[in-house]
């Protein structure tokens, strides 16, 4: 995989954006599953064995590790614009489980920051700026577009665990045409649906980025098109759209820009995965009805131990997580 350091002895920082898994889980392929109270628990269980996954994976050898989730969904976001991506229309027995999946990642021993003003991208973003330079590398488990701002580098990147991609920054220059600090900018001109910003009218990813480019951020873009480097099909209605909508692009580049200041109690050293908490985590098996196959994985990760571990497999998701 692209971007990965060699593994021996290196602190890493993973970052994990559990609302996309969890959404992740919920949609996925796998067969429905209930807890021993008969509630919907395939969205917690699937991020559960992605969560083992990662802890063994040879490749990834976590050393420090996070997961941030939108409990609620809602952030101060959604006071600046109404449109902002919200809990309407998200499954009862989806949001039922932001609580009991957040039990269940503490039960594997991984810190949990709960996110109910700011959002989980606030809280990854916080966390890689704060600790980058005293890690080897900050590895962010999402593919969210608006956390590429975050990027430097090889030493923070975003792992893209789906698709098996590691993107830097020199990754996200090659396939976005952007530096990282022009990421909010570049959103607010495009858009970006997964989190209700509409973009700009005429904009697409190619003018978008050609500009940004040049300028860099949206208050250098001339408003006239007749300066406009390079030169684009289209240069002049662009130009009247940027101009008419510029308050509005000013506000989608402050919704899309994460915040890096959320108050996170831990330090770098609370971050240490040492293993799965035995009482901790069997206490939690037994409350929610694990499989004796996830208990089994979970207990053999009580302790770590030296070398790579083995592969975890979900026997109930058909496929390895």
């Amino acid at each position: 995989m692209a971007g990965m350091l060699c593994p021996e002895a290196l602190v890493r920082l993973h970052l994990v954006d559990g609302t996309y898994e969890l959404f992740r889980a919920h949609f996925s392929k796998r067969p429905a599953q209930a807890d021993s109270s008969g509630r919907d628990a395939k969205a917690t269980l699937g991020v559960v064995w992605s969560m083992l996954s990662l802890l063994r994976d040879p490749e990834e050898q976590v050393t420090h590790i996070a997961i941030a989730f939108d409990n609620p969904i809602r952030s101060f976001r959604n006071d600046l614009f109404a449109g902002y991506k919200s809990d309407e229309g998200v499954s009862p027995d989806l949001l039922a489980q932001f609580g009991p999946v957040e039990t269940a990642m503490r039960a594997l021993g991984i810190t949990v920051w709960s996110m109910d003003e700011w959002e989980a991208d606030d809280a990854l973003a916080t966390a890689a700026s704060r600790f980058w330079q005293v890690v080897d590398q900050v590895r962010i488990l999402t593919p969210d577009k608006d956390l590429g701002q975050c990027l430097r580098g090889a030493r923070i990147v975003q792992v893209d665990r789906m698709r098996g991609r590691v993107i830097d920054e020199d990754a996200l220059l090659a396939a976005r045409g952007i530096a990282p600090g022009s990421v909010p900018d570049y959103l607010a001109l495009v858009g970006d649906a997964a989190d209700g910003i509409p973009g700009i009218p005429g904009f697409g990813k190619k003018t978008a980025a050609a500009l940004l480019r040049e300028y860099g951020r949206l208050e250098n873009i001339p408003l006239h098109a007749s300066t406009w480097r390079p030169a684009l099909r289209g240069a002049s209605s662009l130009a009247a759209s940027l101009s008419a909508n510029l308050e509005s692009a000013h506000l989608y580049r402050r919704l899309a820009t994460l915040v890096q200041t959320v108050p996170l109690r831990e330090s770098l050293e609370d971050l240490r995965w040492t293993g799965v908490p035995r009482d901790r985590f069997e206490a939690w098996a037994q409350a929610i009805g694990a499989s004796e196959s996830l208990v089994a994985n979970g207990l053999g990760l009580v302790r770590r131990v030296d070398g790579p571990l083995p592969s975890v497999h979900d026997p109930r998701a058909g496929s390895k997580e």
